[in-house]
């Protein structure tokens, strides 16, 4: 096998690659890539075994071939040559990289492709398309939120579901919830799937921002495609909760606060919150919201911001993590809190019940769920 190809065209291919191949060790062939020479183009191939990669550039092939190499090795050759062409050569278990540039030559061992992992074709699946914007909006929007539970595995993905004329992506780890609907979209309707994140951080890391992806959900499998790039993982299995019943209704109490206010607010007074409790204090009373770290060992932090709220005094405590992380994905100025109360016993503030959602304002698509922490 031997072609010429263009230095910055494959590292692009390359470090994408790299993010499927998780086992650094030349000893396994699921660290090389599998190269395929024919028809006027180059197509790579890696896996992991259960997400799979596949993209094609054009090279100047001068004999056709396929091999296996080091994926890990020949990113960190690409990495040291200088932008132009470079020869791919090889001949039995040896390969020969050398840039038409410079006085420098690369051997590497090769190993057989029949080695490698078969990637099944995604021909003739039932492919339907979504505007790439959403659909990574989607993503982003979800991800953080899923489980690290290994024995919830059914958790430890995003949830992917079309109702009626509404796609929804929804992430939880029992302790939050994230929910992304998209209504409005023309498309078929699929088994609802549970998601893998490698996936998912492959397509939000690599997907444009213009344009419309491609996806198939079939069997037990999801595929997707833009340009040049195809991407498929199997689903994680079991029944997902119900994350329908976690939303509350009906929520009676709000307050509302610009977002840029609390995001720096909560970066200040969370320097003095004991990590492994993460716990915050909300008290809003009439047009101010105070955070307060509960106090601890080190000392205690509280800061007063502006809010529109008229009504009784509250209190609320929450994992600040479960704020900050919507926070980044909210795309408005202002972010309200609704919620229920408790009524006060005498005097006292009053507390919220059940859950607390957090969204923009103006509402979007996308809601955050948020279960309340004891003092």
């Amino acid at each position: 096998m031997k072609f010429t190809f263009d230095r910055d065209a494959m590292i692009k291919e390359i470090s994408i690659a790299q993010e499927i191949i998780t086992n650094k060790s030349p000893i396994s062939i699921l660290s090389n890539i599998l190269l395929i020479a024919e028809n006027g183009a180059l197509i790579i191939k890696a896996t992991d075994s259960t997400v799979k990669f596949s993209t094609t550039i054009p090279v100047d092939i001068q004999e056709e071939g396929r091999t296996t190499i080091f994926c890990d090795k020949f990113m960190s050759i690409l990495s040291s040559l200088p932008s132009g062409d470079i020869d791919f050569i090889q001949e039995d278990i040896g390969v020969t990289i050398k840039p038409t540039s410079k006085k420098v030559v690369f051997q590497l061992k090769s190993q057989a492709s029949d080695k490698f992992p078969e990637i099944g074709t995604s021909e003739n699946l039932p492919f339907f398309e979504i505007p790439s914007k959403d659909f990574k909006e989607m993503i982003k929007e979800t991800i953080f939120a899923v489980s690290d539970d290994r024995n919830r595995y059914f958790m430890t993905g995003v949830y992917f579901v079309k109702k009626d004329d509404v796609l929804t992506m929804v992430a939880t780890d029992g302790r939050r919830l994230s929910c992304d609907n998209k209504k409005g979209l023309s498309i078929p309707d699929f088994q609802p799937a549970i998601i893998p994140t490698k996936i998912l951080s492959c397509i939000l890391k690599n997907a444009p921002d213009e344009g419309n992806i491609q996806i198939a959900v079939i069997d037990k499998s999801i595929f997707v495609k833009f340009g040049n790039i195809e991407f498929s993982s199997v689903l994680i299995e079991g029944q997902f909760p119900n994350y329908q019943k976690v939303i509350p209704e009906s929520l009676s109490m709000s307050f509302m606060v610009n977002k840029a206010d609390l995001d720096a607010a909560l970066r200040r007074t969370t320097i003095m919150v004991d990590k492994k409790v993460s716990r915050i204090i909300f008290k809003i009373s009439s047009g101010v919201l105070k955070l307060i770290s509960p106090e601890s060992d080190i000392g205690t932090a509280d800061e007063e911001i502006p809010c529109r709220y008229d009504g009784q005094d509250i209190s609320m405590a929450l994992n600040f993590t479960y704020v900050t992380e919507p926070l980044k994905v909210i795309d408005s100025e202002n972010v309200v809190f609704d919620f229920n109360i408790n009524e006060a016993s005498g005097e006292g503030e009053a507390n919220i019940t059940k859950a607390v959602i957090i969204r923009g304002e103006p509402a979007g698509d996308y809601i955050h769920v948020i279960m309340p922490m004891n003092y």
